[in-house]
């Protein structure tokens, strides 16, 4: 089954909330090699502005993944997971996400276009807390065709 291409334009209900700890945020400053003490002490946060320890900007790939899930997983999307290979990813941050945030994410299918046989879907997810913008997170997989593509 091809990647269907009636989903362009399709957005998916908020998911979550997604609660984010402070082990969440140190575990993956950890994991991207950040030892910027924001990341890991809310003392010096704080003292820097911010009402907790603040996430390193790529964080928000570990939220807006669950959100594509959403779509990936759809049985109607044609899409199969073993084709798939991560293309780009972007961020905009609007504010930084931060020790106990509750995020919302909504999905929305901005393009699907065909090149080589292959499909590139290009995904945008508005991360909110509070009602309030925090990140669009844009990203772009390709489904690569099938042994006779």
């Amino acid at each position: 089954m091809p990647v269907n291409a009636d989903f362009q334009g399709r957005s998916y209900p908020p998911s979550g909330p997604y609660a984010v700890t402070a082990a969440d945020i140190a575990a993956f400053a950890s994991a991207v090699g950040s030892d910027d003490p924001v990341h890991h002490d809310p003392e010096v946060a704080r003292g820097a502005g911010y009402a907790d320890v603040i996430a390193p900007p790529t964080f928000a790939v570990t939220i807006a993944q669950r959100c594509d899930a959403e779509y990936v997983k759809d049985p109607e999307s044609g899409i199969d997971y073993s084709r798939v290979v991560h293309g780009e990813q972007r961020f905009v941050h609007h504010r930084p996400i931060t020790a106990g945030d509750e995020i919302l994410g909504e999905l929305t299918v901005d393009s699907i276009r065909s090149a080589g046989g292959h499909s590139m879907i290009t995904t945008r997810t508005e991360l909110t807390a509070g009602g309030e913008p925090v990140c669009t997170s844009t990203s772009t997989i390709v489904v690569r065709g099938g042994e006779d593509a």
